[in-house]
């Protein structure tokens, strides 16, 4: 029996989870969980990154001091391309900002200025989002170059955590293919890339690959929580990247959908492919467990409907989702289509989607119930395009789309996507993320023998549930309004 840590940080919420591995099958526990709340200051939107790293640590000594766990390893998976620098003395000198500050906006445009989008793909393979690291890091050298000046490193949020753990500064290679500015064709940092830009390279860190041995947690954080000197393991450090080594699939014939604050569509494949077809169809390169490549798209994904919740909670509305589900599924069908990813910004979503609607000559949403099923059916539509620009690319169809995450627990919604795509669907396991974070740490760890048996895991390990079409009407006229809409 195996006891793993996975401390698993996402956009809303972060927790720790114990992974336990026997007789071939894993178990997960949840020991601690704590709410991921930005902070807005005068200069911008921030991560309230010494909480989270506090929360952290509480997660260790619930596994240490109080559960009297003997773990054998730590690892530590978040959300892509936010970052902290830090100096010669370790000191934090700049706290990582939120992908979502404003200070972003409008950066890209800047960028290709300098150097042409085209270019920055080639070096790349990664689709153009404004908050990939690349712009937020060009903003800092505008706007505050004496930050750059005094920087000795630059961690990526689960390295600067790895690193406060271990006093080990390392580079995660699931997580630095995020940032814009990772060759995966080379395998290497894009150096030439980034001098274009007058960016300093020497603040890069060695690139780890997932499963690497980072070392010990420090003498004061093992006393502190009570569990010794446990080794950290650099996981699959990107929060999809772990959740895609834990899909439960077999064969080729398969799509993912990592699926909850936002939606990672895509596929697994053995090498990038960087050609104009796929910077046409604007998506992305990045990095998974095994050195795969993850040829995905990012969709808004169920972030819309937080923000509506969170506006309707304001309003005094208070709604639970699988409140929310339920009026969806009551709504009547197609009261409105919206383009997901233009709602990226935070900020009076039910009034902005109203907006929308109202602009291109539709009937706003008038209650949270049709709101929130004009959400979920705009999602399974953005997902049909999605998965007709891959089987573009791939030249043959897909038979079978795994939604992994908490989203997977959305039944209306995975049924929505069956409908919408007229695919077979399979949904969980919806702790993909911790699960996929605990088994890479396993393979670094020698308990498992690669990807594959990590996914034998997986499968003897978690239930899940498969949808067949069931209602297809009226989804071909409904995309034909999505496509057609600007």
């Amino acid at each position: 029996m195996k006891h793993f840590l996975a401390i698993d940080l996402g956009a809303e919420s972060g927790r720790a989870m114990l992974g336990t591995l026997a007789g071939g099958k894993l178990a997960l526990e949840e020991l601690h969980r704590f709410p991921n709340t930005p902070v807005r200051v005068p200069a911008g939107l921030y991560w309230d990154t010494f909480r989270l790293f506090h929360e952290i640590l509480q997660g260790l000594g619930v596994a240490g001091r109080e559960r009297k766990l003997k773990l054998d390893g730590i690892g530590i998976d978040t959300w892509g391309v936010d970052f902290g620098l830090v100096g010669a003395d370790g000191a934090l000198v700049d706290n990582p900002r939120h992908y979502r500050d404003a200070r972003n906006n409008r950066m890209m445009e800047r960028a290709f200025a300098i150097v042409p989008k085209p270019e920055i793909f080639a070096h790349t393979g990664l689709q153009f989002m404004q908050f990939n690291t690349l712009y937020p890091l060009l903003a800092t050298k505008l706007n505050a170059p004496h930050v750059l000046s005094v920087a000795d490193r630059l961690l990526f949020m689960p390295d600067l955590f790895n690193y406060w753990l271990t006093g080990v500064a390392r580079s995660e290679l699931t997580i630095a293919s995020t940032s814009q500015f990772y060759n995966p064709a080379k395998k290497r940092w894009a150096t030439e890339l980034l001098e274009k830009f007058g960016l300093p390279t020497s603040v890069l860190a060695e690139i780890v690959q997932p499963g690497t041995l980072l070392g010990p947690v420090r003498p004061e954080v093992a006393e502190a929580a009570g569990i010794g000197d446990v080794p950290v393991y650099a996981t699959a450090c990107h929060d999809t990247a772990a959740a895609v080594a834990a899909v439960p699939a077999e064969g080729g014939d398969w799509c993912y959908i990592s699926s909850g604050t936002w939606s990672l569509m895509g596929l697994e494949l053995d090498e990038p492919v960087i050609n104009d077809q796929v910077l046409d169809l604007t998506l992305t390169n990045e990095i998974g467990a095994e050195g795969k490549v993850r040829l995905l798209k990012n969709i808004a994904g169920l972030w819309l409907l937080q923000e509506c919740r969170r506006a309707w909670a304001l309003e005094g509305r208070e709604y639970s989702y699988p409140e929310l589900a339920a009026l969806a599924a009551e709504a009547r069908p197609f009261s409105a289509i919206i383009q997901p990813d233009a709602f990226l910004e935070p900020g009076n979503l039910p009034e902005r989607i109203n907006a929308f609607c109202a602009s291109t000559g539709q009937k706003p949403p008038a209650q949270p119930g049709e709101m929130s099923r004009a959400i979920l059916e705009s999602l399974a539509l953005r997902y049909r395009q999605v998965l007709e620009s891959l089987e573009a690319l791939l030249g043959r169809r897909i038979k079978v789309i795994h939604i992994v995450g908490g989203g997977s627990k959305n039944q209306l919604l995975n049924q929505l996507v069956a409908d919408a795509t007229n695919r077979t669907v399979v949904a969980g396991p919806s702790e993909a993320t911790a699960a996929g974070n605990v088994l890479v740490q396993a393979m670094g760890a020698g308990v498992l023998s690669g990807l594959k048996e990590a996914r034998e895991v997986v499968r003897r390990s978690f239930e899940v549930t498969v949808l067949e079409p069931r209602s297809t009407q009226g989804w071909d006229a409904a995309y034909r309004i999505f496509c057609g809409q600007r």
